[in-house]
């Protein structure tokens, strides 16, 4: 059974994020499953630091994306949500190529979602995990929300 109430392709996800920290890191949605969502980030000379490592920075901000639209999608209509923690462990560099983050829900809740997001390099190696704990708020921005296919 699919945990998401709303649906949106990866091509949707990346439209909405142009002209965003999320283009200009080169983080693109590649995959949403029954119960995750995936992205990928390049090693380069925009997510990198002085040392030629993958900065932790840019890794923390493609574990906020990917966990941000997973928690997009399953939230329920009427209600968006928002960032209360994030947290990340690296535990190995890396310094070229791509790396790869995947979203899974920990906890789906009516005010809390809590996502789990690892980070692997080419190799499938764990570089980094990640926590991230958003709030489940009314939408009150007026913005369109992703196309949903339940109607709740």
């Amino acid at each position: 059974m699919s945990i998401w109430q709303r649906t949106a392709t990866p091509e949707e996800m990346n439209r909405r994020c142009r002209g965003t920290m999320v283009e200009h890191l080169g983080i693109e949605i590649t995959a949403c499953d029954e119960d995750s969502v995936t992205a990928t980030m390049p090693v380069d000379e925009r997510t990198i630091q002085p040392l030629g490592l993958l900065h932790g920075g840019a890794t923390a901000a493609l574990i906020e994306t990917v966990g941000s639209v997973a928690a997009a999608l399953a939230v329920r209509d009427g209600f968006v949500t928002v960032g209360l923690d994030i947290n990340a462990t690296h535990v190995k560099s890396a310094t070229e190529g791509w790396v790869t983050a995947t979203a899974r829900p920990r906890r789906i809740g009516r005010r809390m979602h809590c996502w789990q997001v690892d980070v692997v390099n080419m190799d499938g190696q764990l570089v980094s995990t990640g926590r991230i704990t958003m709030a489940v708020v009314p939408d009150r921005s007026g913005r369109e929300s992703p196309p949903s296919d339940t109607g709740r």
